[in-house]
């Protein structure tokens, strides 16, 4: 495209003074445009897989990506430094905690270099990005750094980062713009100064550990971050407007994390509270939170506040209204339907965070490759019924399936089954036996219905769940594959046998 048409002026341009260079630039904007199959609207883990699996099934393929590096949200201001930072404030305090009672002396007065541990952060990040560049070039897609939006439902329109402007024409768009966090209209971010009163991106940017840090909000990113500081010494306080963090998921499994959460990181958690007012400045933070039903009203100082109260669609200035694609209340892009990533404008499709859904990149992956496949003339599948959550802390907590609380809701009839990690050998075994495992299940069928996972490596043993789910299995088919021993998966075998009949070691 626009590379191709400046690499022909530029061949034909012996010398390179500058008065020829301003010409090479200015002509890369008036370039003819490029035809394509596909054309993603997005970078990140939904839009990039999209762009990948379409050029393997034979299609001409393009990405546009406005950050200028590859892999969304999730990549670089989300999931993977979130995980770089929870897993260095991990080890950090499991040597303060822990290392003793293994023998190994000294730990107590190790220090944590902040500014080290953001450095391996934006290291791992730096080269998962490049990572992505070098898949594009081995599959084949072109990569347009710049802003696109809908001239027409087959033309995009590029601001181009480095100036100027490039048209796409392409056969089909896959839109794969993400999502953004939530900004209360009383609580502007200060992500790049003070950052005394952040977004999920400006809680992994902090440069020193903060005394004190309020979370407003009970989900899994808050949940995260504040763990994150929690083990380096930060007191956290955690303002949830319902009664339940994690809404979301097991009633009886959060139950068991939120204890943990208060015992070993001293977690404070303000329940059915709502922040009505703040006052920021360049020191510190000072919510004004009264009860979620009306009542009286105390002041919580913090040197940072996190305000983690949900994301929200990035869908504006795409120029959707003049193609003819219609937003929902949420400004989510209307599509026919789950597993049907089509707009009402032929040619035009939608995934990931910018659609229903739950917002995660493993689920806009699969609808990425899905749509992709229905593109091709292929049947793309995506079973919305078996898409696992992890919350990264530690002990970590996953799901998949339904949670008891949507079973009953449903009206199911259901046997259900849980088994601790403290009675796991591998777990005593290793200090890291706190947690249980749980599945859900038909009472007349024994098809699991549901898993939920409380331990270590919960995000790691999920997938044996959602693998048994996808094929339909039932508790007994669990429960009689045999399982490595010692391993902390077998309290998944055990658990399944506490469903259907009983386990053997408790």
């Amino acid at each position: 495209a626009a590379t191709s048409c400046l690499n022909m002026l530029a061949k034909r341009i012996p010398a390179a003074p500058r008065a020829m260079r301003l010409v090479v630039s200015f002509s890369r904007s008036m370039c003819a445009s490029a035809e394509y199959d596909v054309c993603v609207i997005g970078g990140g883990p939904g839009g990039y897989v999209a762009a990948i699996k379409a050029s393997q099934l034979g299609l001409k393929t393009v990405c546009v990506e406005r950050r200028g590096a590859l892999g969304g949200t999730c990549l670089n201001v989300g999931c993977i430094p979130s995980k770089a930072l929870l897993n260095s404030s991990h080890k950090f305090h499991e040597a303060q905690h822990a290392f003793k009672g293994m023998g190994i002396a000294g730990a107590e007065g190790l220090t944590m270099d902040v500014s080290g541990m953001q450095k391996q952060k934006e290291d791992a990040v730096s080269g998962l990005t490049k990572g992505i560049e070098g898949l594009f070039k081995k599959n084949k897609v072109d990569y347009v750094k710049g802003h696109g939006k809908f001239s027409s439902a087959n033309t995009i329109e590029v601001e181009l980062q480095e100036g100027g402007t490039q048209t796409i024409k392409t056969k089909n768009t896959i839109i794969a713009t993400g999502s953004e966090p939530v900004e209360l209209p009383f609580m502007p971010f200060n992500d790049f100064g003070a950052k005394t009163c952040v977004s999920s991106t400006g809680a992994l940017l902090l440069e020193k550990v903060p005394e004190t840090m309020s979370i407003v909000g009970g989900g899994v990113i808050g949940l995260e971050l504040g763990s994150v500081w929690a083990r380096l010494g930060t007191k956290v306080t955690v303002i949830e407007f319902l009664d339940k963090i994690c809404a979301t998921m097991d009633g009886e499994l959060i139950a068991a994390f939120q204890r943990s959460l208060k015992k070993n990181l001293k977690f404070k958690f303000k329940m059915q509270t709502k922040v009505v007012a703040a006052d920021i400045t360049d020191n510190d933070c000072t919510l004004t939170v009264e009860p979620a039903a009306g009542g009286a009203q105390e002041q919580i100082k913090s040197d940072v506040t996190l305000v983690a109260v949900g994301r929200r669609p990035r869908t504006e200035d795409l120029n959707l209204e003049a193609i003819g694609v219609k937003l929902d209340k949420a400004k989510r892009i209307e599509t026919k339907g789950p597993g049907d990533f089509a707009t009402g404008v032929p040619g035009v499709f939608a995934i990931g965070d910018c659609i229903a859904g739950p917002m995660l990149a493993h689920k806009a992956e699969e609808e990425g490759v899905a749509c992709v496949e229905t593109i091709a003339g292929k049947h793309g599948h995506v079973n919305y019924g078996v898409i696992p959550g992890v919350i990264y802390t530690h002990p970590e907590v996953a799901s998949v399936g339904m949670t008891e609380e949507e079973v009953k809701a449903a009206g199911i009839e259901y046997r259900k089954g849980t088994f601790p990690f403290m009675a796991n050998s591998r777990a005593r075994t290793v200090g890291d036996a706190e947690g249980l495992a749980k599945f859900i299940a038909d009472k007349n069928t024994d098809k699991i219905l549901g898993v939920h996972i409380m331990s270590a490596c919960a995000g790691e043993q999920i997938h044996e769940a959602a693998l048994a789910m996808e094929y339909g299995a039932s508790c007994e088919d669990v429960a009689r594959t045999c399982h490595a021993h010692p391993t902390m998966s077998e309290a998944i075998k055990e658990a399944a046998m506490a469903t259907y009949d009983k386990p053997i070691h408790f």
